[in-house]
């Protein structure tokens, strides 16, 4: 049985998942407020399905 592999998400598609501005997300991930992203070498970042909703896990936490 195969292993479900771990979506890696652009930041178009977070953005459009949590409903903020573009401007907002930046401003998050320079404060270190925002999901772990990763970095690829052409310079694309990525952020991990899993890590997106451990993210929205502690905000609402956090509530």
């Amino acid at each position: 049985m195969a292993v479900p592999r771990d979506e890696m998400l652009t930041i178009p598609q977070v953005i459009e998942e949590i409903g903020v501005p573009r401007a907002t997300f930046y401003r998050w991930r320079q404060l270190r407020k925002g999901p772990k992203a990763i970095k690829l070498p052409n310079g694309a970042v990525r952020i991990r399905r899993s890590e997106l909703e451990r993210w929205i896990g502690t905000l609402e936490e956090a509530a």
